[in-house]
């Protein structure tokens, strides 16, 4: 994802970046934050950090996805790889992806996501070619549900699930999956059959945990009781709040985590996107009211205003917004995605930064006043989610 870059607070010493004011430990009390670690400055964290952590390493704090019977613990935020293939217009070359992945894990990250759909299948490949020499230090998560060679657009049917798995095994180089989700909720598919064959799956040693994308809490519900899952991925960030409200008390009462895409909004908050962002060459977001041109003249103005929040906090608006989920809730792994190591250092340091109740409240007022224009999907694409 593209963004603007740089000290947004105008201070070129490092120590300016230090977070003001509000940053005691005593202030975070109370707030299920208090999983991410100790409340400090960015800039003394960091230097007490570098003390403990290897050469190049960002990112040292974890997750846990799932129950404490079968947990995945992967690093507290995970690199999204959709954009280095699909969906972002020009991508970068195939050697310089596979270089940002092998940056990624050295910098701490260790759980990667990808999907059969992205490319198609190249985007697996690619995936699979960075990260085998180190396979055995890192989570992959991948999805199925596509009909990609066909014409019905869904195919969650128990064979073709059984067909999917083993190629995207040889795509990944590997010979288990960490995370397999359903891509999007097959409503020609009982949840139970889908289900059913992940747990067989699971039984063959092929894939180690089971997962949903898009899917309501009726479908988890079911889902879950056939086969445990593990984590729920779907779209949330400052302009898309929806989980909070459709499945978030059922992901808590059943001990499931929750993998957050696109918590920048496909780069939008990261400050890169203006009305004039030319976003009908071969990119999907072209189509999507939240991102024509009179809609991002306005959704602009929650750029602006996370970017007032940050000054006196040393905080890029990207590190705003991924800080701000991991800070309210403790279940949650954000999946930002990029194609260029400068940002992906800069998201991995969000996992530094520790919002207060206060701090969050405030942030979300402002937001919630400027207010969002225009629907995350079109209508095909709202077609194939459940909320």
């Amino acid at each position: 994802m593209e963004k603007n870059k740089g000290d947004q607070s105008g201070n070129k010493n490092p120590d300016a970046a230090i977070r003001r004011d509000f940053l005691k430990a005593a202030t975070l009390l109370g707030i299920g934050a208090l999983a991410a670690g100790p409340v400090t400055s960015f800039a003394a964290s960091s230097r007490e950090m570098e003390k403990k952590k290897g050469f190049g390493t960002i990112l040292n704090r974890k997750r846990t996805l799932g129950s404490k019977k079968n947990p995945l613990e992967v690093s507290a935020i995970q690199l999204g790889c959709m954009g280095m293939h699909t969906g972002r217009g020009t991508h970068p070359d195939h050697k310089s992806m596979v270089k940002l992945i092998r940056d990624a894990a050295e910098r701490g990250c260790n759980f990667f996501d990808t999907a059969e759909v992205y490319g198609p299948y190249v985007n697996e490949e690619l995936v699979g070619e960075a990260l085998a020499p180190i396979r055995n230090k890192v989570a992959i998560s991948t999805k199925f549900g596509f009909d990609i060679e066909g014409k019905s657009g869904l195919n969650s049917r128990p064979e073709h699930i059984c067909k999917v798995v083993d190629q995207s095994l040889k795509r990944l180089k590997t010979d288990r999956i960490d995370l397999f989700y359903q891509h999007r909720v097959d409503p020609n598919v009982p949840i139970e059959e889908v289900a059913g064959a992940v747990k067989d799956l699971i039984k063959a040693g092929k894939v180690l945990h089971f997962g949903l994308s898009e899917a309501k809490a009726e479908t988890i519900r079911k889902a879950h009781i056939v086969c445990p899952v593990t984590a729920v991925q779907s779209e949330y960030s400052f302009m898309t709040r929806l989980p909070e409200n459709f499945i978030f008390s059922t992901l808590q009462e059943l001990e499931i985590g929750f993998v957050a895409y696109s918590p920048l909004c496909r780069g939008l908050l990261g400050g890169n996107l203006t009305e004039y962002s030319d976003l009908k060459t071969n990119d999907i977001r072209g189509a999507w009211p939240r991102f024509q041109p009179e809609a991002l003249r306005s959704n602009i103005r929650i750029v602006e205003a996370l970017n007032e929040f940050g000054k006196t906090r040393g905080m890029t608006s990207s590190q705003i917004c991924l800080s701000w989920m991991l800070s309210k809730y403790p279940f949650i792994v954000p999946l930002p995605g990029t194609t260029k190591l400068s940002h992906l250092e800069e998201d991995l340091r969000a996992a530094d930064f520790v919002l207060t109740a206060a701090e969050i409240k405030e942030i979300e007022g402002k937001i919630e006043k400027i207010g969002v224009v225009g629907d995350r999907y079109d209508a095909l694409q709202q077609s194939r989610v459940e909320y």
